[in-house]
């Protein structure tokens, strides 16, 4: 098949190089000059990991190409995909503009049938907006070519993203032609084959199928941080309760960790995506509105827990801070909306050093915050001379340090962690000082000790009293 990808992020330029692997022939368009310029150099605009070997073998072998031309890209191909962004507006709605833009340069360029695939995140009823728009442009030209749009959302998560585009856990495609339909599932066939993956449902009720996913996704974190705080004035802790409901079947353990917030490029524009067209339908939907709330409070979790511990020792003003992390998520060098960088403005406002590392952000994170943080070489680098660490993101690297090379040379020994990955008993073996997220810390350790101890003295006094009463009597 002969397919035409109009965007090269990660969704278009992860979708065409699958694609490719899978045996059809794409063109990757993009109007961005240096980016296809440095993409037929074999340089990517993203980090994501197997990618760019599948970039390379499919350039290699002619299944993959790139290009600025949309008369070239249009005239090859006979089913056209738009990946492009949709960022949110200024009142959270979605920005379709570039949406609209990419479908009317495919209609100035058709000279025969096509198929338009809406593969970018968009409001309920795009579909039939862009089907309109392109009707519209074939009218002023006087073509008479028939044409077909086709709503097939993505569910890639960065990070894994080229084996969700793979394996996927479903296809779903808003069709309302059969013949349409038929060429779609034989695009995606391959993807397939160990048993049908393909939901077929009308253009409407897959595009609300995207936001109602990441929406369910992002609730499920938010409920969790929120019971996380009840978890720490409760003195329970969060990874075991996630283990005491995530083993009943009907819930699951994905999507149960408690952490310093969500970010990246999908869950805060989709949330605030759908909101804004619940209230277009004058429709209240309180849950989904408490969502984004709940993830702007816990997003203040870590920096609240710095500036409460150096409270007593000093402030936070001159501490040096080391940051683990600042991708919003591990296996990706996207930084959009990471909690590591509301951490950061908040410990710089307040006067605090910064020394951080990632394994393949730190390039997006100095595009932000320049010469004002400084970046390390590794996480060790970062620990030196540092009075606190914090963990932001989860690398795998980060697993298994080796905290006895680090403690030494600690200002002051404690560890923020913002991901719950280390224990407690552990750190406090090293001598550290411990803060995670729901579960119990150095401090609440203590006070429960004090408190067990006082609770203990009080039953002893009434004990006493009890049988100098009886004696008495």
């Amino acid at each position: 098949m002969q397919i035409l990808m109009v965007g090269t992020g990660y969704v278009g330029l992860v979708t065409a190089t699958c694609l490719s692997e899978m045996g059809h022939h794409v063109i990757c368009l993009d109007i961005d000059q240096k980016k296809i310029s440095d993409l037929k150099k074999g340089v990517l605009p993203i980090y994501e990991p197997g990618l760019k070997e599948l970039v390379d073998r499919n350039t290699q072998a002619g299944r993959l190409s790139f290009t600025t031309d949309y008369r070239e890209g249009v005239k090859q191909s006979s089913v056209c995909f738009i990946a492009v962004p949709t960022p949110s507006s200024n009142d959270g709605s979605c920005d379709l503009s570039y949406v609209y833009a990419a479908a009317s340069e495919i209609a100035r360029h058709m000279d025969d049938y096509k198929i338009i695939v809406n593969k970018s995140t968009v409001p309920v009823g795009t579909a039939a907006q862009v089907k309109q728009l392109i009707a519209a442009i074939l009218r002023e030209s006087n073509a008479a070519f028939s044409f077909d749009v086709v709503s097939n959302p993505e569910f890639l998560k960065e990070g894994c993203s080229v084996s969700d585009c793979m394996k996927p856990d479903r296809i779903i495609l808003g069709v309302d032609n059969s013949d349409a339909a038929k060429i779609m599932r034989e695009i995606y066939s391959a993807f397939t084959i160990n048993h049908d993956r393909i939901f077929v449902m009308d253009t409407v009720s897959a595009e609300m199928t995207k936001y109602a996913a990441n929406a369910m996704l992002a609730l499920r974190i938010s409920f969790m941080n929120e019971l996380a705080h009840l978890c720490e004035k409760t003195g329970a802790d969060i990874k075991q309760v996630r283990v005491g409901i995530g083993s009943d079947q009907r819930i699951g353990y994905q999507f149960l960790y408690a952490g310093a917030g969500y970010g990246g490029s999908c869950f805060p524009k989709d949330i605030r995506a759908l909101s804004s067209i619940a209230k277009q339908w004058d429709v209240e939907m309180a849950i989904l509105n408490s969502i984004e709330d709940v993830n702007k409070r816990q997003k203040k979790i870590l920096p609240e827990k710095i500036l409460s511990y150096f409270s007593s020792h000093g402030g936070v003003k001159n501490k040096t801070i080391a940051i683990w992390g600042l991708s919003f998520k591990p296996d990706t060098d996207d930084i959009r909306e990471a909690p590591a960088l509301d951490l950061i403005t908040h410990l710089l406002d307040e006067g605090a050093s910064i020394r951080a590392y990632d394994p393949v952000a730190m390039p997006n994170a100095l595009s932000i915050f320049g010469s004002r943080i400084q970046f390390c070489q590794d996480e060790y680098d970062a620990a030196t001379h540092a009075d606190a660490i914090v963990l932001v993101t989860e690398w795998k690297q980060f697993r298994f340090v080796e905290f006895s090379k680090i403690v030494p040379y600690l200002r002051h020994r404690v560890l923020f962690d913002g991901r719950n990955q280390y224990h407690l008993e552990e750190m406090q073996a090293l001598g550290m000082e411990y803060f995670g997220i729901g579960v119990p810390s150095s401090r609440q350790t203590l006070n429960s000790t004090a408190f067990s101890l006082q609770a203990k003295l009080d039953l002893l006094k009434k004990n006493i009293h009890s049988l100098y009463v009886s004696n008495e009597a």
